[in-house]
């Protein structure tokens, strides 16, 4: 099992930016890549901070600091543990089950309900049907490394593919609407945030009133048409969107 002993830092005493923060990224960074997997014991602080010449409240503070994000945890009779790193997720026309995949997340799924329903004012606006007209309902809890990461809600128009519950738990759903000829062209998403119902909170092993990233989104294929429209919760402690911003010419 790996420990801090198998890595190299590198830490800037002339920088202006905190040793422990420098520490703290570093170790971030090993999780995210790899080089620390879930399950790796960081090794004791005490060991870590003669190692690094640091102080001990200097690397309690980094390990404080990934605790606090929900990568580390502290176990009596064990020690530092890795829990898991942080999913980024870009902002491109992705799946969450691509982006988990590139990011050796080994995702899976569990097919909560997959019917046909009438559909509801919003999904009816969404995907340009009228409302109660019958539309697909894809309903699934998306894990990383056996752990609940988000609840997924897609809804698609009724003929668009044909869809089996193995499909739906062995691969993301924008493959099988690409393996079907569809090509995806665009779509309109909405991020946002709120607090976790009891229910959500049992479903993705947080508590209740845990902060949840929520995004909608509608995509589109290259004829204009609404393929689908998706409603998803996330766990805050497990994932990020990630943005670039440019300034306007």
């Amino acid at each position: 099992m790996a420990t801090h002993r198998s890595l190299q830092f590198s830490l800037d005493r002339s920088s202006p930016v905190p040793l422990y923060y420098q520490l703290s990224q570093q170790l971030e960074a090993a999780i995210e890549q790899g080089a620390l997997a879930p399950g790796s014991l960081l090794g004791n602080e005490i060991d870590l901070a003669a190692r690094l010449g640091l102080s001990r409240p200097t690397v309690r503070q980094a390990i404080q600091s990934l605790v606090d994000k929900g990568l580390l945890v502290r176990r009596r009779g064990v020690g530092t543990q890795v829990l898991h790193s942080q999913v980024k997720r870009p902002l491109e026309l992705s799946s969450l089950y691509d982006d988990l995949e590139a990011a050796g997340q080994q995702p899976a799924t569990h097919v909560l309900r997959h019917v046909v329903e009438p559909a509801g004012a919003q999904v009816a606006a969404a995907l340009g049907v009228a409302e109660g007209a019958e539309v697909v309902l894809v309903e699934r809890l998306r894990l990383a490394h056996g752990e609940p990461m988000a609840h997924l809600r897609n809804h698609l128009p009724v003929g668009l593919l044909d869809l089996g519950g193995d499909q739906l738990a062995e691969t993301g759903l924008y493959r099988l609407i690409r393996a079907a000829g569809i090509t995806l062209h665009s779509a309109r998403q909405t991020v946002g945030a709120r607090a976790a119902t009891a229910e959500e909170g049992e479903r993705l092993a947080e508590p209740e009133g845990a902060p949840l990233l929520t995004m909608e989104r509608t995509t589109y294929d290259d004829t204009g048409r609404a393929v689908e429209f998706g409603s998803h919760v996330y766990r805050a402690s497990r994932y990020a969107f990630d943005f670039q911003l440019l300034v306007r010419p």
